[in-house]
């Protein structure tokens, strides 16, 4: 019997899509409220889990949708910001990336971290026409790593829901 090869890439540990961004935030980052803008971290967030899946899917990843993205505290000028990423789940051609990002308070180096941010973004693997390509599956390693994998997955069948949702609502108004 002839074998045919597989046309899905073998799987990647967890820990191989695994990124750290760091930079110091500065006055140019700054909102009228005198701490760092929103937006500032959002690209922040979206370069580093660009990188994640990147890495993980070996190639070029675009940003697909950003299903979630928290702000838990303010950072301020000065602050040494941290945006760690993973990919914790993996479809045939999307990959859910998570980003914790955490900072280092300016005048207060000596403390632990403050956890700032959350977030989860969607990524697509696209090949050099743009046209979306086969990622490879993420495999889970420890038991943290199972869970974000069964709550990507919840996440997922809700952002599935709600776009059948919308659509039956659209098509029912025509």
């Amino acid at each position: 019997m002839t074998e045919h090869p597989s046309t899905t890439p073998a799987g990647k540990p967890t820990s191989y899509s695994r990124v750290t961004l760091s930079r110091i935030m500065t006055a140019v980052d700054v909102n009228l409220y005198g701490t760092v803008h929103g937006g500032v971290l959002m690209k922040f967030v979206d370069d580093v889990a660009g990188a994640a899946a990147a890495r993980h899917s070996g190639g070029t990843a675009v940003t697909a949708a950003i299903d979630e993205i928290v702000f838990s505290e303010a950072v301020r000028v000065g602050d040494l910001v941290h945006a760690h990423a993973q990919v914790n789940w993996t479809g045939q051609t999307s990959m859910e990336v998570g980003v914790r990002v955490v900072a280092e308070r300016w005048d207060s180096a000596e403390d632990a971290p403050v956890r700032v941010a959350t977030a989860y973004l969607v990524f697509v693997g696209v090949d050099v026409g743009g046209a979306p390509r086969t990622v490879r599956p993420v495999l889970p390693e420890t038991a943290e790593d199972e869970r974000r994998y069964r709550e990507a997955e919840i996440r997922r069948a809700h952002r599935l829901a709600r776009r059948r949702a919308i659509q039956a609502h659209r098509a029912a108004d025509v």
